[in-house]
């Protein structure tokens, strides 16, 4: 699949399109926003997932650049581009930082022609993220990435838009084996809560895409069997290493989960953590 605008099809809704619609972008047709006003309309509150998410995903990408000497990422299911992106967060702080998007939204694809147009170090790999092997041999991913050194491997609201069926544990583990040791890998999900909340929106997401899969705090983690997940551990995105997180210990004396009190429903239906391969 290539960046051509003509393959965009206006007439089906895209997940990246919704997500974009949802956090206020205008990168999306009538048919995104019938099903994001579903959400918004159906389901109050739900757009706070799609705005904890992406917030998390910015507080990771600087935690990596700042404290670690990984230079590299991976996006995998970038969707499409907004305010921050992972590059523009990362090179905030280190300019030399180099990121690979891989997405096969046709829409995503022509925003990738203007990123590499603008950043030389930043490509985007037209390959589905359930072929992992396609996306590490791709020419792009190995002209900018150095498989020899740590990789930041992102999956930010990604895995749980593979189906069980489709192997998502496999996924992050053909990525494990194939970074080095202190490579980062960082999770957003689903967050499952047993609730009303849950099963309507999962039910909007597998009628619209037919994927769609919350999951609990112990099957996201096991999806990094292999890899040491590190301090907080997976916690609410909202209170992933956040001020939020911070004031609530500050008020209980604790860690952990302190801060998921103060959380609405929705907000504590999207999971974030990060991992480190020993």
């Amino acid at each position: 699949m290539t960046g051509d605008s003509s393959s965009i099809d206006c007439t089906r809704p895209s997940i990246a399109r919704v997500y974009d619609y949802l956090l206020g972008g205008k990168d999306n047709y009538a048919v995104d926003r019938d099903i994001g006003d579903v959400f918004k309309r159906d389901l109050p509150g739900s757009v706070a997932i799609a705005f904890a998410n992406r917030a998390a995903l910015t507080r990771a990408v600087g935690e990596i650049v700042t404290t670690t000497e990984v230079r590299q990422f991976i996006d995998l299911g970038s969707g499409l581009p907004t305010a921050d992106n992972v590059h523009q967060v990362a090179q905030r702080r280190a300019r030399d930082t180099r990121v690979v998007y891989v997405d096969t939204d046709p829409q995503v694809l022509v925003h990738g022609r203007a990123l590499l147009g603008e950043n030389d170090r930043t490509r985007v790999v037209p390959v589905d993220v359930r072929d992992p092997e396609a996306v590490r041999s791709h020419p792009d991913t190995q002209e900018l990435i150095d498989f020899d050194r740590p990789v930041a491997v992102m999956f930010s609201a990604i895995l749980h838009h593979v189906n069980d069926e489709e192997d998502p544990a496999g996924i992050v583990r053909y990525w494990r084996d194939h970074v080095p040791s202190g490579s980062c890998f960082f999770v957003s999900h689903f967050r499952s809560g047993n609730n009303p909340e849950t099963a309507e929106a999962e039910k909007v997401l597998q009628g619209t895409f037919g994927r769609g899969r919350w999951r609990t705090d112990e099957e996201i983690a096991a999806l990094l069997d292999g890899l040491d997940i590190l301090e907080p551990g997976i916690v609410p995105a909202s209170v992933w290493r956040s001020e939020a997180a911070g004031r609530a210990r500050d008020d209980d004396g604790e860690d952990g989960e302190d801060g998921e009190d103060e959380l609405t429903v929705w907000e504590r239906l999207i999971a974030a953590g990060m991992a480190r391969k020993p």
